[in-house]
């Protein structure tokens, strides 16, 4: 089925083609209409043929994705929040685009590496020292001779 095209940011857009979506019986509260209407929305997107991501977000996305990715690389979002099919797909759509758009943030800069300052050395050692003079005054008098 296809559908509108996905909006993600100014440089992403998914294609309506890319997107499929499939209507199941939804489970829990909801009375008759969870038994009568099929309600939850089944979004399948394939990360891995996508032309509109770069490597790098299918890559992160496919991680980000976890166990709702399949091995041939597509994603599927069941959404089933709401009671109604309207609803629930743009629920759908929209956890779509959250993650693509996590995938899509840059990396964070290197850890640039730091040693301690002389100062927090020399107070890191005095308190050891006061630790140890205190255990060292918890033996019996006499040292145990």
């Amino acid at each position: 089925m296809a559908s509108d095209a996905l909006y993600i940011n100014d440089r992403i857009t998914i294609a309506g083609w890319e997107l499929t979506e499939q209507f199941v019986l939804a489970g829990g509260a909801g009375g008759q209409n969870v038994n009568k209407v099929s309600t939850a929305v089944q979004l399948f997107f394939n990360i891995s043929n996508s032309p509109s991501l770069s490597e790098r977000i299918k890559d992160n996305a496919l991680k980000l994705a976890g166990r709702r990715a399949a091995k041939d690389g597509t994603l599927m979002i069941e959404a089933n929040r709401f009671r109604s099919q309207e609803r629930n797909r743009e629920d759908a759509r929209d956890r779509l685009k959250e993650l693509i758009l996590k995938a899509a943030e840059p990396p964070p800069p290197p850890r640039k590496k730091t040693r301690p300052t002389k100062g927090s050395v020399e107070r890191r050692l005095k308190e050891k020292a006061g630790r140890s003079d205190v255990k060292k005054m918890r033996g019996k008098p006499g040292g145990g001779e």
